[in-house]
C-alpha cells in the first residue's frame, strides 16, 4: 500500500469533525451534573458521536487522521479542566484505532467500526481522577456541594474502573454500527465495504 502523507485537505477534514465531535461531546457532558447520569455518560457519547464519526471515517485514506483526531480529543479535554488522562489514553486508542482501519487500507467497514470502538475508549481516560486521584478530582468540584460528591463517589466504586473501559469499547461499536446503518450512501460512495 502507497503512504502517502496529510495534505491541507485531510488536516481540514480532521479539524471539522474534531470540532463537531467535541461540541457533541461536550453537550452530553453537561448531563455529568446529575451523579447518576455519570456513567451514562460511556453508553451516551460513542453512540450520538458513532454518526459523525462515521462519516469522517469515509474521508480517511491516510495515515494520522484518527490519531490527530484522538489527541484533539484530549488536548480538549485537558484545556476543560478534565486533566491529563484522556490526552495519554487518546493517544494510545487513537493510534490502535488508526492501525485497525489500515488494517483494511481504510476501505473496510466492519473495521472502521471496530476501529471507533477502540477510539472511543478515549472517553474512558476522563474518569480515571474519579478512581486513582479521587481528592484532587473533587477538590475543584466543591461548588457542587457534598451530596453529588457523595452520589458519585457511591456510583464509582473501584470496579467501575474496567466497567467503564469496556462500556465506552461496546457502546462505540454500538454507534459505529448506527453511524454506518445512517450513512449507507456514503460508505458505498467512498467505496468502503
Amino acid at each position: 500500500m502507497k503512504t502517502e502523507k496529510l495534505k491541507g485537505k485531510d488536516l481540514i477534514n480532521v479539524g471539522i469533525f474534531s470540532a463537531i465531535y467535541f461540541v457533541i461531546i461536550m453537550a452530553i457532558a453537561m448531563l455529568g451534573y446529575i451523579p447518576i447520569m455519570m456513567p451514562l455518560l460511556c453508553v451516551i457519547g460513542p453512540v450520538l458521536c458513532g454518526i459523525p464519526f462515521m462519516l469522517f471515517m469515509t474521508k480517511v485514506k491516510k495515515f494520522g487522521m484518527i490519531l490527530i483526531m484522538s489527541i484533539i480529543m484530549g488536548i480538549m479535554m485537558m484545556l476543560t479542566g478534565m486533566g491529563w488522562y484522556a490526552l495519554v489514553v487518546g493517544a494510545v486508542s487513537g493510534l490502535i484505532a488508526e492501525l485497525i482501519y489500515r488494517g483494511g487500507k481504510y476501505a473496510s467497514s466492519k473495521l472502521a467500526i471496530v476501529s471507533y470502538g477502540v477510539f472511543s475508549t478515549w472517553m474512558w481516560g476522563n474518569f480515571l481522577p474519579l478512581f486513582f486521584n479521587p481528592d484532587g478530582y473533587f477538590s475543584t468540584r466543591q461548588s457542587f456541594g457534598q451530596e453529588y460528591i457523595d452520589s458519585l463517589t457511591n456510583l464509582m466504586p473501584m470496579w467501575m474502573c474496567p466497567t467503564l473501559l469496556v462500556t465506552c469499547f461496546v457502546f462505540g461499536v454500538a454507534g459505529g454500527l448506527l453511524g454506518k446503518a445512517l450513512l449507507k450512501k456514503h460508505f458505498k460512495k467512498a467505496g468502503i465495504a
